[in-house]
């Protein structure tokens, strides 16, 4: 099943996010778990949040948790949430 990443985050205001977000490199293979989780849970956040850290604690993508995934740049803390929203926001946009 295709996933259109303007479909899953088109109601929670992403195109404001995109604007305010450093256009940073993203790791390969956090970009791939990302994508992992929209095509399991897309629909939209905080719903896709939840879905990333049940993959992560349980080790769905590849065998990773959440100090494997902070080691790559994805944190889960909340008081990194919104540089996490801009990631997967950036991510969705690009996909």
């Amino acid at each position: 099943m295709g996933l259109s990443a303007g479909s899953a985050w088109s109601y929670i205001g992403v195109s404001r996010v995109l604007k305010t977000a450093n256009m940073q490199i993203v790791d390969p293979i956090v970009r791939e778990f990302i994508l992992f989780c929209l095509q399991r849970q897309a629909k939209g956040w905080p719903a896709l949040y939840d879905e990333m850290c049940r993959v992560a604690a349980q080790r769905l993508f590849r065998g990773l948790g959440y100090a494997e995934l902070k080691e790559l740049g994805l944190s889960f803390g909340l008081t990194d949430l919104d540089d996490t929203i801009k990631l997967v926001a950036s991510v969705a946009a690009a996909s």
